[in-house]
């Protein structure tokens, strides 16, 4: 018998196959069963490889370095992270609390910058010492003990009507009077924040025109707004230097009762204070006013530096500050949330023009002159100083040359002014002329006031939230003599380039210098040795205590 019956042929059933050819039946059967016997075999070969390829890449994953196992991985969580609530923000930063700086337990949704600040700008290298943080927590306990409408306090205003009072109250106060430009107030606002944590004070805030509408509440469970009908607030306006509870004016006509502890003082420490209002500075007086409940204080001063020259205070600084030119940065990031409306302009503009940026430069541009300008010679130090120092590259006039790069590095320069016209000049000088090192160059500038217009609350509103705009950049560029300026470089942890103040509408020669530190400038110190009674320069006594950058006879702490 035919063992390979298969091959038995059978009746001559014909197909033709494209031409006279003719294969039979069996001959099909054998092609079906060899055409499926090959298709099984390449499916399980194929499922084989593709089994193969992923094991080899879990092998791989599994195997490789620590280091570029967490890259991985950490790409992973920022893809996740960038579909969030900041879809456009690059630097992502979990530490909403500031290292503890600040206190836990708000309700979120009414001060979105409190919290969400953090995702905006890059971790700050400089960490509250831990005694600061323990000082602001106690703080807190003390203002929501004292604070506004607590039997303390009602206890304490009682106080205000009596000449003097007998023995000490529980709580005592200072009242900061909402006075000048808003980076004045911000300034002296974290100055009097800082004595009343060195004294143990309450601070409460005069909301003058617009500070309720600038910045959230700072401390949890109670206002640090002064009370509508606190019954001294008719009388701000019209505190000076010859009023007669002005401590100054009390030291120069000798009228001050040792023996008695008054109800109030009123400390002029305004730009024009004189020398008896400067006595605030020795520590012998200190001992006197300490001893008064109610200090109201009007000034536009950032008067920090010289805390330091009081003897009584230097040790409780170092304690709160071992970095001691960080005092600012730390206070300000306290105290200064920009309410929503605010933090609305800062961060739709940042998500608009800056999030996408390589690099973010920030140039703050005040000019001291009564014409508007622009100026040719503040423009030619722009340029002179971001390109001597690298932050922008120069462009070439001559020659149009292919400069293709691969990957152009973004840069955002933020430009921050009263005239539109220096944004304008960089703007149309990136537009016209391609730049040395391929670098794509975008030129942006969110207001154009005009003038200076204090009283307004949208012209505020902007110049608070340009403030901000400011500290988020990577590297800062700043006009001499501007609190504008301390402000952001504060608030950024950045010391800035300080473009120095011109002189007969020349260009400096140098046109701009690196600041010292962050800290901002006392542009009106003392000069006085409490000790010896004669004048001194309080500028060299302590190497922490220099004169400033911008300005010959300002105090700054480095």
């Amino acid at each position: 018998m035919d063992q390979n019956s298969y091959r038995r042929r059978s009746s001559p059933i014909r197909t033709t196959t494209g031409g006279s050819k003719s294969v039979n039946f069996s001959e099909l059967l054998q092609m079906k069963y060899l055409s499926s016997g090959t298709m099984k075999l390449t499916r399980t070969f194929t499922t084989c490889l593709i089994v193969f390829s992923v094991l080899v890449a879990f092998s791989m994953i599994f195997h490789q370095h620590p280091s570029d196992s967490n890259r991985i991985m950490g790409f992973a969580e920022a893809r996740v992270l960038d579909a969030g609530v900041f879809p456009n923000v690059t630097n992502i930063n979990s530490d909403k609390l500031l290292g503890g700086l600040l206190a836990s337990g708000f309700d979120e949704d009414s001060c979105l910058s409190r919290y969400q600040s953090v995702h905006y700008r890059k971790p700050s290298p400089y960490k509250p010492s831990s005694y600061l943080i323990s000082k602001l927590r106690n703080y807190e306990k003390l203002h929501k003990r004292c604070g506004p409408g607590t039997e303390s306090y009602k206890k304490a205003l009682k106080q205000l009507d009596q000449e003097h009072i007998d023995g000490d109250g529980e709580c005592k106060y200072v009242v900061w009077i909402s006075f000048s430009g808003l980076g004045n107030r911000i300034l002296s606002l974290a100055s009097v924040f800082l004595y009343a944590l060195l004294t143990d004070r309450v601070l409460l805030v005069d909301r003058g025109k617009d500070m309720d509408d600038l910045f959230c509440e700072p401390f949890l469970g109670m206002s640090w707004l002064l009370p509508l009908d606190f019954p001294m607030t008719d009388q701000f306006d019209g505190l000076n230097q010859e009023s007669s509870r002005c401590y100054g004016y009390m030291v120069k006509n000798q009228v001050i009762d040792t023996e008695g502890t008054l109800s109030h003082l009123y400390l002029h420490l305004v730009h024009d204070y004189g020398d008896h209002d400067k006595m605030f500075f020795c520590e012998g007086d200190q001992t006197f006013i300490g001893k008064v409940p109610w200090l109201i204080v009007k000034t536009d001063n950032y008067f920090v530096p010289s805390l330091w020259l009081i003897p009584g205070f230097d040790d409780e600084l170092n304690k709160l500050f071992p970095q001691k030119a960080t005092v600012f940065h730390h206070l300000g990031r306290y105290l200064f949330h920009p309410t929503n409306q605010v933090w609305g302009l800062v961060t739709r503009y940042y998500e608009a023009y800056l999030s996408h940026a390589d690099e973010k430069i920030g140039i703050q541009v005040r000019v001291f002159d009564e014409d508007p300008g622009p100026f040719q010679h503040v423009m030619d130090q722009i340029s002179s100083c971001t390109q001597k120092e690298k932050l922008l590259p120069e462009v070439d006039t001559l020659v149009e040359r292919s400069r293709h790069v691969n990957t152009p590095k973004h840069k955002a320069v933020l430009v921050t002014s009263l005239n539109a016209g220096y944004a304008e000049n960089l703007k149309s000088m990136y537009w016209e002329y391609p730049t040395s090192t391929g670098e794509i160059i975008g030129v942006h500038q969110p207001s154009q006031e005009g003038y200076q217009q204090t009283e307004k609350k949208m012209h505020n509103g902007k110049a608070l939230a340009e403030m901000y705009l400011l500290s988020l950049t990577d590297n800062l560029v700043t006009s001499a003599w501007s609190t504008f300026g301390y402000v952001a470089q504060g608030l950024g942890g950045l010391k800035p380039w300080i473009l120095y103040r011109p002189e007969n509408r020349t260009t400096p020669d140098p046109s701009c210098g690196r600041a010292m530190s962050m800290e901002p400038c006392f542009h009106s110190p003392p000069f006085y040795d409490c000790k010896a009674k004669t004048g001194i320069d309080t500028g060299t006594l302590v190497p922490h205590v220099r004169h400033c950058e911008d300005i010959s006879w300002g105090l700054k702490l480095v």
